[in-house]
C-alpha cells in the first residue's frame, strides 16, 4: 500500500468539490425520476383509439401527419397529438383513402 501525503487545505478543497459533485448528481437523478411515460400512448393504444391498422399508423408517421417520439425501437405518441388528427382519420372514405382536408372530397 502506498501512502500519499497532501496538505489539509488541499484535502478540504477536494472534499468540498466532491460533495458539490455528489449534490449535482443527486439533483440530476431526481429530475429523471418524475419523467415517466404517464400520459404517452404506444402503437397499440393509438391503433385502438383511431381504429386503424399498424400500417396506417406507420403511414401517418411517415408523412408527418402524426408526431411521435422513439426510445430504442418503441414509439410513443402524445395524447393531444392523437386527438389532433382524429378528425383527419375520421375523414377517410370506406376504401381507407384520405379525404382532402380543405375540400372534404377524395
Amino acid at each position: 500500500m502506498e501512502v500519499i501525503s497532501i496538505e489539509r487545505s488541499t484535502y478540504e478543497e477536494l472534499l468540498t468539490s466532491f460533495n458539490s459533485f455528489v449534490v449535482k448528481m443527486k439533483e440530476m437523478a431526481s429530475r429523471g425520476n418524475d419523467k415517466g411515460l404517464g400520459d404517452w400512448l404506444d402503437n397499440q393504444d393509438v391503433c385502438q383509439i383511431l381504429n386503424i391498422s399498424p400500417r396506417t399508423l406507420q403511414t401517418l408517421r411517415d408523412n408527418g401527419t402524426l408526431s411521435y417520439s422513439q426510445i430504442n425501437r418503441k414509439v410513443y405518441y402524445k395524447p393531444e397529438d392523437v386527438e389532433r388528427i382524429l378528425y383527419i382519420v375520421d375523414g377517410r372514405d370506406k376504401n381507407g383513402k384520405m379525404c382532402n382536408i380543405k375540400t372534404n372530397s377524395l
